[in-house]
């Protein structure tokens, strides 16, 4: 029997920087992976890489540029004749960059001396794995330490099972061969939002039906009733409150069935792609005498250093509490393998960036101001819009604001939250700032560079105490 000092089942974000940095350490590793891309070929990376965060990026910016050269170049004097779109192309750009960057993976294996296995990894007792080729072939190995790292999958929806070509996830929706002239997206969470804007920008009339009442409860109220604004001005139809009943063919498409403020509604559409969130991917993951067992949710219990109930075995990413990003499965990753090595290691979940890359896109690091609130928190605010932005202005996009939320008493920055152009990157600013435990006072006195869109957080940290520049603020104390 094969043995090494660390298997890790799953070679996602979070389980691929295990393995590398486990390696990197000093470990003899070996790395399980089953996924498969669509040519049938063995592929690392996992969701993320394949069909996840790398794709539909891929997507979204392409998409975005198309859109933007339709409707807005021409007010900064670029005009284009014959504008057309090759949507081929454009998947065929998605797929060589998820292509090149899955093999990056594998030559970063190679050149850390870690071992891949490929086929479904099985948790057995006294850490053993077993390990199932896709040709049915079973090998069992040995381990001083596992990491469970097998990621997450679609949530299906009882009442609209997945049917080909009609029906389909997140999945499905990256590699759609046209762009359906209706397109009806349940879900409007972080990926319905994404998958909505690709396809509406492309040409799609899309209808996003959500069961919750309120719109992305985890983003705070304000950001997100400025952000619904914007996506309803791009022409999505974002319905609140709705539960889809019943989905069934129709002569052309799908009818959809669902209830609105207690009456029944129907939609006709072409195509409809469920995205109602992921649930953790465990299936023939763990032996019943494995010594790991799962939640009343799916999810396997572990602690703040991601240990679970045997010993030497570990469980990180989507599989356990927490955001299903992929940063985060990636800091775990690294935190288990400084563990594993006798160092000593924490993620600071307090700190875990979050971003929708829609158009403008939204971020938030901390706590949102009715949460802080809701925990006991005095609190001061300050909000700067990119409307008073000059380099939004010079952008030809205004759209957004950002805000953040501070202590009344100690100063101390509880959250950031922004709605914008560029809040994907701008939001890191915060997160170094706030693991630094930063004041409003800080960033206050912190110059930034002029024009830059990153002056809107200095203009916000100074509008929590009435002192902003370029916006009109209570009068400073």
């Amino acid at each position: 029997m094969d043995t090494y000092d660390v298997i890790v089942i799953g070679a996602g974000p979070a389980g691929y920087v295990a393995a590398i940095r486990c390696a990197q350490l000093g470990a003899r590793v070996l790395c399980v992976e089953k996924w498969q891309n669509e040519a049938k070929q063995q592929s690392l990376g996992g969701t993320c890489l394949n069909v996840g965060c790398i794709p539909s990026k891929a997507l979204l910016e392409s998409s975005h540029r198309y859109e933007v050269a339709q409707n807005h170049l021409a007010a900064e004097g670029i005009k284009i004749k014959g504008l057309s779109l090759d949507l081929a192309a454009m998947l065929k750009r998605k797929d060589e960059i998820v292509k090149k960057l899955t093999g990056g993976i594998a030559m970063l294996f190679k050149a850390n001396q870690v071992t891949s296995a490929y086929g479904v990894g099985k948790l057995l007792k006294d850490k053993q794995v077993e390990v199932r080729s896709m040709q049915g072939t079973k090998k069992v190995y040995q381990a001083k330490h596992i990491i469970l790292a097998s990621g997450s999958v679609p949530m299906a929806l009882p009442t609209a099972p997945f049917q080909r070509d009609l029906v389909t996830d997140s999945t499905g929706a990256l590699s759609l061969a046209t762009v359906p002239a209706d397109l009806c997206i349940i879900g409007a969470g972080i990926i319905g939002l994404e998958l909505g804007s690709v396809w509406g920008r492309l040409g799609s009339r899309v209808t996003l039906l959500e069961a919750l009442p309120d719109f992305l409860p985890m983003v705070d109220r304000q950001v997100a009733k400025d952000a619904l604004k914007h996506y309803r001005a791009q022409g999505l139809v974002i319905k609140l409150g709705c539960k889809v009943t019943q989905v069934k063919p129709a002569k052309k498409g799908a009818t959809v069935s669902y209830t609105e403020d207690g009456k029944q509604h129907t939609l006709q559409t072409a195509k409809v792609v469920v995205a109602v969130g992921r649930k953790p991917y465990t299936e023939g993951l763990l032996a019943e005498d494995c010594g790991v067992r799962l939640d009343e949710r799916g999810f396997i219990p572990v602690d703040d250093q991601c240990r679970t109930e045997c010993a030497d075995v570990y469980a990180i990413g989507d599989l356990v509490r927490g955001p299903m990003l992929a940063h985060k499965g990636s800091e775990e990753g690294m935190m288990v393998a400084e563990l594993i090595a006798g160092k000593t290691a924490a993620v600071n979940y307090d700190l875990v960036p979050n971003v929708i890359y829609t158009a403008p896109e939204i971020a938030w690091v901390g706590l949102g101001e009715d949460q802080a609130r809701a925990a006991g928190k005095e609190c001061k605010v300050g909000t700067f819009s990119f409307a008073a932005s000059g380099r939004a202005m010079a952008n030809n996009d205004t759209r957004g604001l950002v805000k953040i939320v501070a202590d009344k008493q100690t100063d101390a920055v509880l959250g950031v939250h922004i709605v914008g152009n560029q809040a994907g990157e701008l939001i890191s600013q915060a997160v170094v700032a706030m693991e630094f435990m930063t004041s409003a006072e800080d960033l206050q006195l912190t110059i930034f560079a002029h024009p830059t869109l990153a002056e809107a957080l200095h203009e916000a940290a100074l509008a929590v105490d009435g002192r902003a520049i370029h916006a009109v603020t209570r009068r400073a104390r």
